[in-house]
């Protein structure tokens, strides 16, 4: 989760990111924070780098706030946008791009409390992950970038987004066993699984993958594989 915190007073940024700190601590947040002094700082950086939670100070010199954030609505329409300022006279303009909430300074440590509150509740769960151990070190993965894993030469092939590749020697019951029971995974056989969310359809037989990939499926489990997908495809059209 990526955060940013602008404001053009040094101090006031500082002291907002040593709070939000303690939050990040308090809500176990995979989480990094950025400070920009200006509006057209740090819109220059969120046009290469998306932010989930952006603070904003209206009262700026150069772009003000609400200008920065009509600036930021022009391209990412999702993030969540807190305004903090010493007045809330700008709430119709901060209607108008999306703002989630106003911190009217000076905020106290529960208005920042209830603000996490409301926000864990908005933020999508965060991505499981795994650590790998391959030669020279970890690679940690996590299960949304897993596109399939095979097991031979004993040793798991993990294929993953990026045309990435990652080897490791293990056996294929401890490397299934990492994933849990994430609904996402499926055993296509004794030594080959997929994440339903690269598969594009299924013949019978096999599963094609988006990248065309063709990964078999045990001929006793076909019927489970079509239900399973089925199902999961359903589940996501639905959320």
């Amino acid at each position: 989760m990526r955060i940013a915190i602008v404001d053009d007073i040094e101090s006031e940024r500082k002291e907002l990111h040593k709070k939000v700190s303690i939050m990040i601590l308090r809500y176990s947040l995979n989480a990094q924070i950025f400070e920009y002094k200006s509006g057209k700082e740090f819109l220059d950086e969120a046009q290469c780098e998306c932010f989930e939670l952006v603070f904003l100070d209206i009262y700026m010199n150069g772009l003000n706030g609400i200008e920065t954030a009509a600036k930021l609505r022009t391209f990412d329409k999702k993030c969540l946008l807190v305004f903090t300022t010493t007045s809330t006279d700008h709430a119709l303009e901060g209607f108008r791009v999306r703002a989630f909430h106003y911190l009217v300074k000076p905020y106290s440590d529960d208005e920042l409390n209830g603000l996490f509150e409301e926000i864990m509740q908005r933020l999508p769960a965060p991505d499981k992950y795994l650590d790998v151990h391959v030669v020279g070190g970890t690679v940690r993965l996590r299960f949304s970038e897993i596109i399939y894993a095979e097991h031979f030469q004993h040793r798991i092939h993990i294929y993953s987004t990026n045309d990435k590749t990652t080897i490791t020697r293990q056996t294929f019951s401890e490397f299934t066993a990492k994933l849990g029971k994430d609904e996402r995974f499926f055993l296509c056989s004794r030594g080959v699984i997929i994440n339903l969310e690269y598969a594009d359809d299924f013949d019978g037989t096999a599963f094609i993958l988006k990248n065309g990939d063709k990964i078999s499926v045990s001929r006793d489990i076909a019927k489970s594989a079509r239900l399973t997908f089925g199902d999961f495809l359903f589940k996501r059209g639905h959320k």
